[in-house]
């Protein structure tokens, strides 16, 4: 997930033009440049090594897992696993993400790398139409994956394990407005200009909220919807922490965030009563991440040991505090205070890979094209 990234520029208010943002790329934090390999986070931070170590685990993941040191579980999963297991780990972050794996394996250069940790559904389906041989290899035996709470699975062919899990949903500042609750209430004239989201083509929570319109109105219906919305004067930023930023700034009363968003707000001291959740609809776009490694990864019993240790209860309630995210185990360890700052909806939903594989792109090409010409 993108949102922790925002603790290294809270307060910032920044708004990017929409032109630029479309492409194969999914990231909500990436820009153009090179693979960042660390013993060092992508912030040049260092973590630590296990010097001497008897192995070394290279793992691919999204920058923020790893660089905002107020609440990213990457120094403190690092620290603990190389304790453990007498193995070093490096953190991997690409700043395309997943797509920096795709390219390397449409030119036929080495992974350099031995898992992915951040997979979602719309990744799979973008390395199944975009590569003839497969990315990544069966999950096999991995220690915990039988505790996975049900429903959270989202690859059919066994690729990839959750670890966590969020759900998309409004944010909104109630000392300033009153979110509506459906997704018809954010056309009311009471709240135009109200709505701060992000931009599908760019940014992941952008692509779920984009999602749960099309799970709403249809395939035939949800660009009716968005047309409705700009006439409302929704604003469209780049990536979740433009669009955080900007509301945080007092830019709107809400934005399109998470529901674990009063947990973020907690730990911050911040004023609850400003960071209300709203499902609309009584719904939450359902978000689960994703473990998986590297078909032929050169370390790949110590990657499927790496996922069982993520796994585990201490660790699954550590990444979810961190992580500002839901477990995806049953057993997770956690706060006695963290159900009631995390809101789970009423109703998840959300679309499995069959229903995207083939269609998710084109919904989000047909929506770039109608916003960009309104």
């Amino acid at each position: 997930m993108d949102r922790r990234s925002f603790l290294t520029a809270a307060g910032a208010t920044v708004s990017v033009s929409f032109a630029g943002c479309a492409g194969l790329g999914g990231s909500d934090e990436s820009s153009t440049g090179a693979s960042n390999t660390d013993e060092s986070t992508a912030s040049g931070t260092s973590t630590g090594s296990a010097d001497g170590a008897d192995e070394t685990l290279v793992v691919g993941t999204y920058s923020a897992f790893v660089d905002s040191p107020s609440t990213s579980p990457g120094a403190w999963v690092k620290q603990r696993f190389e304790e453990e297991f007498d193995a070093r780990l490096i953190w991997q972050t690409p700043s395309n993400e997943v797509n920096h794996y795709i390219e390397r394996r449409n030119a036929g250069v080495d992974i350099e790398a031995d898992m992915y940790l951040g997979l979602n559904t719309d990744h799979l389906v973008r390395v199944d139409e975009n590569l003839d041989d497969g990315l990544f290899a069966d999950v096999g035996d991995v220690a915990g994956q039988d505790d996975i709470k049900s429903g959270l699975q989202f690859d059919p062919d066994g690729r990839a394990i959750p670890y966590d899990t969020g759900y998309i949903s409004l944010v909104f500042d109630g000392t300033a407005t009153t979110a509506p609750e459906t997704f018809d209430g954010l056309l009311a004239e009471e709240h135009a200009g109200d709505l701060i989201t992000q931009n599908p083509a760019s940014s992941a929570t952008g692509r779920a909220f984009l999602l749960h319109t099309v799970k709403q109105f249809g395939p035939d219906g949800y660009l009716d919807y968005w047309s409705d919305l700009q006439d409302n004067d929704v604003r469209v930023l780049g990536s979740w922490s433009d669009a955080y930023s900007a509301w945080s700034g007092g830019e709107a009363p809400m934005v399109v965030s998470y529901s674990t968003d009063q947990v973020f707000a907690d730990q911050n001291d911040a004023n609850l009563e400003e960071h209300q959740i709203r499902f609309l609809n009584d719904q939450g776009y359902a978000n689960p991440e994703g473990m998986a490694v590297f078909d032929g990864a050169d370390t790949p019993d110590l990657a499927r040991e790496f996922m069982g240790f993520l796994l585990r209860p201490e660790i699954q309630g550590e990444i979810a505090v961190r992580n500002v995210q839901f477990p995806a185990t049953e057993s997770a360890d956690l706060p006695e205070d963290y159900a009631e700052l995390a809101q789970e909806p009423p109703e998840p939903v959300t679309f499995g890979y069959d229903e995207l594989k083939g269609s998710v792109s084109g919904w989000i090409s047909d929506w770039e094209r109608q916003f960009a010409s309104n």
